[in-house]
């Protein structure tokens, strides 16, 4: 057995199993979740944008050159927060470390931290051991539980179930199934749903708000950054509110699984006040050094009239022939 080839060992287990009535068992190489690809994409996609722009930078003429960077680079950031979070898996995140059994069928502990994310389209549950090699095995899984409207996590946990993945994920992940009692996926599912549309409605009044800067309406391109605040901040609401129903505690021996708010949740709340401080200024600006502000954004020096303004001047002169541009005319 020690000489025979591979391929002779695998078809001679194979034949060996079918006559005893054993399926062979070929492990497979295991992928963990590791960070959302659509997430990859989107900071890609901005970061394109932006380094674009700092390449055309030096074209811009003018005093003006530090504003329009800021401007863009502001604008850049908050689209990509408001599409980001959408898909991020950090909106509430817990972890606990703990001696717990491993395998089912076994009394055998070992000490690992399980962690728990939760984001708007579903949960992710890690597990990782202290020491990370335990019991002959390394304990390192990254594993991702997906909901949306018409789908629960009931799949992904079944099959979590026939891949047999240890103790740990599968209990956690059993708290959001749709028949555990704690009604956990209803509550976080429909926080969720809502939480997104709201997030979507806050990227619609974003590039609202651009059309608007761009036409150089500048105090309705203000409100709109405001309404854009606004639905964040409702989203935020409709994501906090799951915090307040009835919570299953999720115990390993002597300790419990708590969550808090995670980073996609304050860096929401920190990109909305944002929204709310830039739309102010824009307001104020607009009411008490409206010239100030039209310089800004129409990018012209204060002392260099535009072509229509010339040309307003040139015709005022061609009419007058008393008007002092015409002496000067005459004079060269």
């Amino acid at each position: 057995m020690k000489n025979l080839p591979t391929g002779c060992f695998l078809i001679l287990h194979c034949k060996m199993s079918r006559q005893y009535g054993d399926f062979p068992f070929f492990p497979q190489t295991r992928t963990p979740f590791i960070f959302d690809i659509k997430t990859i994409e989107i900071i890609i996609i901005f970061l394109s944008g932006a380094c674009t722009f700092i390449i055309i930078l030096p074209g811009i003429r003018g005093k003006a050159r530090p504003f329009w960077l800021l401007r863009v680079l502001t604008s850049l950031f908050i689209g990509a927060v408001i599409l980001a979070v959408n898909f991020t898996t950090d909106w509430e995140v817990g972890q606990v470390s703990a001696n717990t059994t491993y395998k089912a069928f076994s009394n055998a502990f070992v000490n690992v931290d399980v962690g728990l994310r939760v984001g708007l389209k579903g949960i992710n549950i890690t597990l990782k051991g202290n020491p990370v090699v335990q019991k002959n095995e390394t304990i390192d899984y990254n594993e991702q539980f997906n909901w949306e409207l018409t789908k629960l996590v009931d799949h992904d946990y079944y099959e979590s179930l026939q891949n047999g993945l240890p103790n740990p994920i599968l209990y956690v992940a059993e708290k959001f199934t749709g028949n555990s009692p704690c009604t956990l996926q209803s509550q976080y599912r429909i926080c969720a749903y809502y939480t997104s549309a709201l997030m979507w409605m806050a990227f619609c009044t974003w590039v609202i708000s651009n059309v608007l800067f761009s036409m150089q309406t500048v105090e309705y391109g203000a409100y709109m950054i405001l309404t854009t605040a606004a639905f964040m901040v409702f989203s935020l609401l409709s994501f906090g509110t799951v915090r307040h129903a009835s919570m299953c505690s999720m115990k390993f021996g002597s300790v419990t699984l708590h969550t808090v708010f995670g980073g996609s949740f304050w860096l929401t709340l920190a990109t909305s006040l944002l929204c709310t401080l830039i739309g102010v200024i824009l307001i104020l600006m607009h009411r008490i050094k409206p010239k100030t502000l039209k310089w800004l954004f129409n990018l012209t020096e204060n002392d260099e009239p535009n072509s229509f303004e010339k040309y307003k001047m040139e015709e005022s002169c061609s009419d007058d022939s008393d008007s002092p541009c015409m002496q000067l005319r005459r004079m060269s």
